[in-house]
Protein backbone atom coordinates (compact mmCIF):
# COMPACT_ATOMS: atom_id res chain seq x y z
CA UNK A 1 0.00 0.00 0.00
CA UNK A 2 1.46 3.38 -1.08
CA UNK A 3 -0.04 6.33 0.22
CA UNK A 4 0.97 9.94 -1.15
CA UNK A 5 0.22 13.59 -0.17
CA UNK A 6 0.43 16.97 -2.28
CA UNK A 7 0.45 20.55 0.01
CA UNK A 8 -0.44 23.40 -2.15
CA UNK A 9 0.81 27.07 -1.23
CA UNK A 10 -1.47 29.42 -3.15
CA UNK A 11 -1.64 33.31 -3.84
CA UNK A 12 -5.25 34.35 -4.63
CA UNK A 13 -5.26 36.63 -6.94
CA UNK A 14 -8.20 39.86 -6.64
CA UNK A 15 -9.58 38.35 -4.03
CA UNK A 16 -11.20 40.73 -0.77
CA UNK A 17 -12.78 39.09 1.53
CA UNK A 18 -13.01 35.13 2.73
CA UNK A 19 -16.25 35.14 0.73
CA UNK A 20 -14.36 35.30 -2.45
CA UNK A 21 -12.15 33.35 -1.26
CA UNK A 22 -14.32 30.39 -0.86
CA UNK A 23 -15.89 31.26 -4.14
CA UNK A 24 -12.30 30.53 -5.70
CA UNK A 25 -11.08 27.52 -3.46
CA UNK A 26 -14.27 25.35 -3.23
CA UNK A 27 -14.01 24.83 -7.11
CA UNK A 28 -10.81 23.69 -7.03
CA UNK A 29 -11.08 21.38 -4.25
CA UNK A 30 -14.51 19.98 -6.15
CA UNK A 31 -12.78 19.52 -9.58
CA UNK A 32 -9.67 17.74 -7.86
CA UNK A 33 -11.97 15.53 -6.03
CA UNK A 34 -14.43 14.76 -8.63
CA UNK A 35 -12.04 14.85 -11.80
CA UNK A 36 -9.27 12.07 -9.62
CA UNK A 37 -10.73 10.38 -6.46
CA UNK A 38 -8.76 11.83 -4.05
CA UNK A 39 -9.35 13.22 -0.48
CA UNK A 40 -8.89 17.06 -1.09
CA UNK A 41 -9.91 19.72 1.80
CA UNK A 42 -8.72 23.83 2.68
CA UNK A 43 -6.13 22.46 5.62
CA UNK A 44 -4.37 26.29 5.73
CA UNK A 45 -4.37 29.87 6.09
CA UNK A 46 -8.32 29.75 6.55
CA UNK A 47 -8.24 33.05 7.83
CA UNK A 48 -5.88 35.37 5.07
CA UNK A 49 -8.36 36.22 2.04
CA UNK A 50 -5.29 36.31 -0.39
CA UNK A 51 -3.89 32.98 0.60
CA UNK A 52 -4.91 29.44 0.93
CA UNK A 53 -3.66 26.01 1.25
CA UNK A 54 -5.33 22.69 0.09
CA UNK A 55 -3.87 19.43 1.07
CA UNK A 56 -4.58 16.28 -1.14
CA UNK A 57 -4.36 12.66 -0.18
CA UNK A 58 -4.28 9.19 -2.28
CA UNK A 59 -3.89 5.99 -1.74
CA UNK A 60 -3.13 2.81 -4.12
CA UNK A 61 -1.49 -0.19 -4.40
CA UNK A 62 1.17 0.84 -7.23
CA UNK A 63 3.88 3.31 -6.71
CA UNK A 64 3.57 4.38 -10.58
CA UNK A 65 -0.50 5.20 -10.56
CA UNK A 66 -0.06 7.50 -7.23
CA UNK A 67 2.51 9.40 -8.65
CA UNK A 68 0.56 9.85 -12.26
CA UNK A 69 -2.72 10.90 -9.86
CA UNK A 70 -0.59 13.71 -7.95
CA UNK A 71 1.18 14.82 -10.96
CA UNK A 72 -2.45 15.26 -12.88
CA UNK A 73 -3.39 17.15 -9.89
CA UNK A 74 -0.10 19.10 -9.48
CA UNK A 75 -1.03 20.14 -13.37
CA UNK A 76 -4.57 21.02 -12.56
CA UNK A 77 -3.67 23.24 -10.13
CA UNK A 78 -0.97 24.48 -11.55
CA UNK A 79 -2.95 25.71 -14.66
CA UNK A 80 -6.02 27.79 -12.40
CA UNK A 81 -5.60 30.95 -13.76
CA UNK A 82 -7.22 32.90 -10.79
CA UNK A 83 -4.68 31.68 -8.52
CA UNK A 84 -0.51 31.49 -8.50
CA UNK A 85 1.19 28.00 -7.32
CA UNK A 86 3.77 29.34 -4.90
CA UNK A 87 4.86 25.84 -3.74
CA UNK A 88 4.05 22.30 -3.55
CA UNK A 89 4.59 19.87 -0.87
CA UNK A 90 4.96 15.90 -2.20
CA UNK A 91 4.97 13.25 0.10
CA UNK A 92 4.79 9.35 -0.50
CA UNK A 93 4.72 6.58 2.43
CA UNK A 94 5.00 3.21 1.33
CA UNK A 95 5.11 -0.35 3.42
CA UNK A 96 8.60 0.19 4.47
CA UNK A 97 7.88 3.40 6.61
Amino acid sequence: MYVGTLSFDLLLGDVRSLKEKRSVVRPIVAELHRKFAVSVAEVGDQNLHRRAEIGVAVVSGDSGHLSDVLDRCERLVAARPEVDLLSVRRRLHGDDD
